[in-house]
C-alpha cells in the first residue's frame, strides 16, 4: 500500500542530493501554462462571457451571471446545519485571535538627529480569494483566506469558487454560508484559470484585484504563474502533503490515521513517515491496511495517494538523521511524534506548519487550531511562509530628513553615486547646496 525508502547505514547526502531521494509528486506547472494561456487571453478579451463559456466546458453548467446573488448567500446561511455553523463560528473565532496578533504597527527610527525613516504597513486595496471545489467542499478555506485579509484591513474582498451543477450553477452552499458568516457579499461562481484571469483582468461583473490568494489545482497554479506581475499571488499551491517524524514511542494508530487524513484529499496527496523505528514502520503499515478498509474515498483518492511515488515510509538511523530529512523535505504539514517532541519541533527550520505531539494532529490545524492552513507545498517551505496578515500588507518607508541631516551625509551619497558611475544621483544632492558638497 505504501513504499519504503531505507536511508539507514551510510551518512546522508547533503542538499539537493538528499531531496532527490525523498518522495514527491510530479507537478509540472510549466506544462500546464500552455493549457491556461488561451483561457486567460479569452477572459481578457471577452470578459464575463468567456468565464461563463469556460465554466460550461469544465464544470458542466451554463450560467446567466457569474456573480452570486445576495439572496443566495442569505439562503445558504439560513439553511446551514446549526452544528456546521457552530463549528465555523469557532473556527473563525480562533483564527481571528491568532491573526489579529500578527498585525504590524507603524514604527519610526531616528537614524540621525533630523533624519528619520518610518515604516508603515498598508493593506492592499483589493484581493481575490480562491476557494477550490471539485472532490471536496472547503468552507474552511473561506475562513483561512478571508480572516487574515480582514484582520489586515483589506477594504475590498471578492471570493471565487467553481459553479456546481447540482446546486444550479452556484458554488456549494456551505461555501456560500461561510462567506455570509464572514460578511463577504461579493462572491463569484467561477473556477480554475478563468477565475484567476477574471480577478487579474477584471470583467463587466468583477473589478480587477491587486492580489490573488488561495489553493487550487494545477491549472489555478499555472494561471497564477502566468499572471504574476499583473497581480500579486500568495503561492503556486501544489498537492497537499504531510510528513510525520516519529520514534518508537509514537502510536501507530495515530500515525496511520494522520497519513490517511491527508491522502483523502487527492490521488496526488503526499503522506510521508520518517522514523528510526522498524517496529513503528511495520505497525503503521498494518494499521494503514486496517484503517483504509474502514473509511471512504478509498479507490479514487486514498489508495492511489498512498501507493504513489509521492508517499513513503522513510527509515533513518536516528532522530538526528530524521530531523535532517524532514528539513530537506520541507513539508507543508509536519507532525513531530517523538518522546521529546517540543524540543525537536524547536529545531525544525523548514515546514509550513509544525504540529507537536500526539494531541496536535494536522486535522486540528485544518479547521480549529487558529493557525492558517494555506501553506507552502512542494518543498517551498524552505523559502516561503503560509498565508497570514502579512500576506495582505505592504511595508512603505517614509523618509524625512532636514537640511542639516542631508548636509551631514551628502559627501557619502556623492561618493557612492560616483563609485557606481551615476553622477546625476550625486548631483541631485549637490544642487541643493549650490553644487558644492557641504564641508564636514
Amino acid at each position: 500500500m505504501i513504499s519504503r525508502i531505507d536511508l539507514r547505514g551510510d551518512a546522508l547526502p547533503e542538499g539537493g542530493a538528499l531531496r532527490d531521494l525523498l518522495p514527491r509528486a510530479e507537478f509540472d506547472v510549466e506544462a500546464a501554462l500552455e493549457t491556461v494561456r488561451p483561457i486567460c487571453e479569452d477572459v481578457r478579451h471577452r470578459g464575463s462571457a468567456a468565464v461563463i463559456d469556460w465554466g460550461e466546458k469544465f464544470d458542466g453548467v451554463r450560467l446567466e451571471s457569474v456573480r452570486v446573488p445576495a439572496a443566495a448567500l442569505d439562503r445558504a446561511l439560513d439553511e446551514l446545519d446549526p452544528a456546521v455553523r457552530a463549528a465555523l463560528d469557532e473556527s473563525i473565532r480562533r483564527a481571528r485571535l491568532v491573526h489579529r496578533a500578527q498585525r504590524r504597527t507603524t514604527h519610526t527610527t531616528q537614524v540621525v538627529p533630523g533624519g528619520t525613516v518610518t515604516e508603515k504597513w498598508v493593506p492592499v486595496d483589493r484581493v481575490g480569494l480562491y476557494v477550490p471545489g471539485g472532490r471536496a467542499v472547503y468552507p474552511s478555506s473561506v475562513v483561512m483566506n478571508v480572516v487574515p485579509a480582514q484582520e489586515a484591513g483589506v477594504p475590498g474582498l471578492a471570493v471565487a469558487s467553481p459553479p456546481q451543477k447540482e446546486f444550479g450553477g452556484l458554488p456549494h452552499p456551505t461555501i456560500l454560508a461561510a462567506c455570509a458568516l464572514l460578511g463577504v457579499d461579493e462572491v463569484y461562481a467561477a473556477g480554475g484559470a478563468q477565475a484567476v484571469a477574471m480577478f487579474a483582468y477584471g470583467t463587466e461583473d468583477c473589478r480587477p484585484v491587486d492580489l490573488v490568494t488561495g489553493p487550487g489545482n494545477i491549472y489555478v497554479a499555472a494561471a497564477k504563474r502566468l499572471l504574476k506581475g499583473r497581480i500579486g499571488i500568495d503561492a503556486e499551491a501544489g498537492p497537499t502533503e504531510i510528513a510525520i517524524l516519529a520514534d518508537a514511542t509514537a502510536d501507530p494508530v495515530h500515525v496511520a490515521a494522520d497519513l490517511i487524513s491527508q491522502a483523502e484529499h487527492d490521488p496526488m496527496a503526499a503522506a510521508v513517515l520518517v522514523t528510526d523505528s522498524e517496529e513503528l514502520a511495520a505497525a503503521t503499515e498494518a494499521e494503514l491496511v486496517t484503517q483504509v478498509a474502514a473509511t471512504k474515498h478509498v479507490e479514487e483518492r486514498i489508495e492511489p495517494a498512498l501507493a504513489g511515488r509521492q508517499s513513503a515510509i522513510v527509515l533513518v538511523n536516528d532522530l538526528e538523521d530524521g530531523l535532517t530529512v524532514v528539513n530537506a523535505y520541507a513539508a507543508e504539514h509536519l507532525e513531530i511524534q517523538t518522546a521529546d517532541a517540543a524540543a525537536l519541533a524547536d529545531r525544525v527550520r523548514n515546514a509550513g506548519a509544525v504540529f507537536v505531539g500526539p494531541w496536535s494532529p494536522v486535522s486540528l490545524g485544518d479547521y480549529c487550531a487558529g493557525s492558517n492552513h494555506v501553506l507552502p507545498t512542494g518543498g517551498c517551505a524552505c523559502h516561503s511562509s503560509g498565508l497570514s496578515v502579512q500576506s495582505f500588507l505592504r511595508g512603505i518607508h517614509i523618509v524625512d530628513y532636514t537640511r542639516d541631516a542631508l548636509a551631514e551625509v551628502t559627501h557619502h551619497v556623492v561618493t557612492l553615486a560616483e563609485a557606481e558611475d551615476l553622477p546625476a544621483h550625486g548631483a541631485a544632492l549637490k544642487a541643493r547646496f549650490g553644487w558644492k558638497v557641504p564641508q564636514q
